[in-house]
């Protein structure tokens, strides 16, 4: 295996990983936390350059999450997303890069208007007893909560993950 493998194989399996659970941690906390985020970042920077992405395609990629992070922090600041979403959305672009962005961004509002709606759907259900000692259930089903939206960005993020060059690498 030459090190540009090595190094597509470590991002992969790291990205995968970084992004389940900023998923998986928004739906039960509703927090993205500062460090995962910056660990994602981070390791781009480091990965990237040795799976072989050349500066013209880190720069192109590092644009497009320059945009989405303006696009995001926009959508904080009317509160229409958490400020977790707002980070760890670029920094998925980032990842994807300029040319697999448009279609995650696509996916990560589909996927979040189909959560929306299951969320809406199971809030106005009646909760189990058995649902009621447990925290997160009872955070996610209160109508003053906001949505996990990481959890779409993560879904998205997956969805489209394995359609990008990092995967050509690895084989």
């Amino acid at each position: 295996m030459t090190v540009s493998a090595i190094a597509a194989l470590a991002a992969s399996a790291s990205f995968i990983v970084a992004v389940s659970w900023a998923g998986a941690m928004d739906l039960v906390t509703m927090k993205i936390r500062n460090s995962l985020v910056l660990i994602l970042f981070g390791l781009y920077a480091l990965l990237a350059p040795l799976a072989g992405w050349s500066l013209t395609e880190i720069g192109l990629s590092a644009a497009v999450a320059g945009a989405v992070l303006v696009c995001t922090f926009t959508f904080f600041a009317f509160g229409w997303i958490g400020g977790g979403d707002a980070k760890l959305a670029p920094v998925v672009a980032l990842w994807l890069g300029a040319d697999y962005a448009p279609v995650y961004l696509i996916c990560s509002a589909l996927f979040g208007g189909v959560l929306t709606l299951a969320i809406l759907q199971f809030r106005a259900m009646l909760l189990p007893a058995f649902c009621l000692n447990i925290d997160w259930v009872t955070r996610l089903h209160d109508r003053k909560t906001g949505v996990p939206y990481g959890v779409a960005i993560a879904a998205a993020a997956l969805f489209v993950f394995p359609s990008t060059p990092w995967s050509n690498l690895i084989f």
